[in-house]
This record gives C-alpha cells, structure tokens and sequence, in this order.
C-alpha cells in the first residue's frame, strides 16, 4: 500500500472513532437540553475551534482570494451543511439508541459509493453491488418494526436518518472535488459558521434559557471538539483516497457506538436490529475491500 494511501486510511479511521464518540455526547447532552439550546453551543464551540486552527495554519488568506465559483460552492455547501447536521441531531433525538442510529446510517458509504460511481467515475464491481445489497438489506432489517402500512413499517427517525444520508453524500461528493482548491480548514470553518448562524436564529425564533447544566456544557464542549477533529479528518482523507473508500471506513463506527451506547446508556438494539446492523458492517466491509482491489478474481485460461 502506497503511503499517501495508508495517510487517506489513517484519517479515515481517526474520523471514525472521534465521530463515533459524537453520537454518545451529543446523546447525553441532548438527554438534558432542548435541542435549539445544544445547537447554538455545539456550533458555536465548533467554529471557535475551526477558526483558531484555521488562523494557525494559516489558511484564513484565503477567503480574499475565492473566486466566484468557490463562494458558490461554499455557499451551497453551507447549506448542505445545515440540511445534513440538523437532520442528523433530530435523528439522535429520536431514535433512543445511538447504536441504532449509526447502524441505519451506514445507507451513506453506500450512497457515496454510488454516487462516486456516476459522478467521480470511481470503479465498481460486482462485489461491491454484493456488499451494497447487504448493507441496504440490513437497514431493511435494523429499521423494520412489523407494521403493515407505511407509517408503521419503519421504525421512528428512520426517514430522517436517509434524508440525512442523501444531503451528506451531496456535501461529500462536492468536497471531494473540490478539495484540491480548497483547504480542509476553510471548508470546516465554512460548514461551521453557517451551522452557528443557523442555530443563533433557531434559538431567538424559540427563546428557550441560555443556561445549560453543566454535565451539559461538558458533553457539548468534548463532543463539539471530536466533531471537529472527526470532519477535519474526513476532508484530509479526501485528499489521499477516493471518497467511497473514507466513507466505507467510517462505517465501523457502528461497533464503536454499540459499545460506547452499551457502557454510558445502558442501551442495546433489539436482536434483529444487532443483527441487522451487523450485516450492514459486513456489506460495507466487502465493498472496501473490493475497492481495495483485495477480491480479484482472474479468469481461467481456456485449454
């Protein structure tokens, strides 16, 4: 394996355990607070710490030289950005197993995949169409509740964590393409200061307290930190490795959460719902590996 390939792995995997302690302190916090409360100080924390990493590497010089069609990537990524990351927090409200949550999300490296497919003219083969089945039959099972119509078919929060997965295959297909001529820091900076905008104006709409508990305040601060770095690390990896396959990585935080659920929460998906998230770690597994290029099968010679 080249070395700039083991850097992209590397830093998707550092992505993938700091975003898998995301889900259990933005849980904890979101236990206690109501959610408007928790994004203005999750968003705030967070662009303080993009902007004091940005300002150090000193890469804030080049916001004066953008040209056009950079401001309107950013500023559709911005948006994209409050899509994804408010989808995505409502998700962790509702559905009470975090575990639960990063299992069904595993529809977005298949997203991705497919998205590197048609737009990034990424290879893919009929291996991976076999792990993308299993990962989309594993939702299928991990989401199911038994239900005959289509309200009760799913479990609640499901159709928000696929809305999320869909704006966040968006957001990294655009980053991918784009990393090259914008750094990591600026498009983190980017992401969070729309994100704060945005929770400042959902605060004033709904005027809940400002103060916060203080187990609050420290789940928030660490959790918003470990974001940070999670994104940080994803956009790096992009610059190293096909999207599909940083993406494909992060999918084994599934486990890391299940554990991390199991320890703090004291929560434990229901048997079809583990087994179903399982089978979503394998499928996404051998799509990796696939596009690793570690299944490759040779024809036989003809006699």
């Amino acid at each position: 394996m080249k070395t700039a390939t083991f850097k992209g792995y590397l830093l998707a995997l550092v992505a993938t355990i700091a975003f898998s302690n995301v889900y259990i302190f933005s849980k904890a916090a979101l236990n206690e607070i109501h959610l408007t409360q928790f994004g203005i100080y999750w968003c705030g924390f967070g662009m303080l710490f993009s902007f004091l990493f940005a300002l150090k590497n000193k890469k804030l010089g080049q916001l004066k030289v953008l040209d056009k069609r950079q401001r309107r990537i950013l500023l559709l990524l911005g948006i994209l950005e409050i899509l994804t990351t408010t989808s995505f927090f409502i998700s962790i409200n509702i559905i009470p197993d975090p575990s639960v949550t990063s299992f069904i999300g595993n529809l977005f490296p298949v997203m991705v995949t497919l998205g590197g497919i048609v737009l990034l003219k990424e290879k893919f083969g009929w291996v991976e169409v076999v792990g993308a089945s299993l990962a989309l039959i594993g939702t299928f099972v991990i989401s199911y509740t038994g239900g005959t119509s289509l309200k009760t078919l799913f479990i609640a929060g499901t159709g928000v964590v696929v809305i999320n997965a869909l704006f966040a295959t968006t957001a990294t297909l655009i980053v991918k393409v784009h990393v090259k001529n914008i750094s990591p820091e600026l498009f983190n900076l980017n992401r969070y200061t729309w994100l704060f905008a945005f929770s400042l104006i959902a605060f004033f709409i709904y005027s809940p307290e400002a103060a916060i508990s203080s187990r609050a305040f420290a789940n928030i601060t660490i959790g918003s930190f470990l974001e940070f770095i999670a994104i940080l690390t994803v956009y790096y990896s992009y610059q190293f490795i096909d999207a599909s396959r940083s993406a494909v990585v992060q999918t084994l935080k599934g486990i890391f959460v299940l554990i991390g659920a199991y320890l703090v929460f004291h929560t434990f998906p229901l048997m079809h719902q583990f087994i179903g998230g399982m089978v979503t770690v394998v499928g996404v597994l051998i799509m990796t590996l696939a596009q690793a290029g570690i299944f490759k099968f040779k024809n036989n010679p003809s006699n």
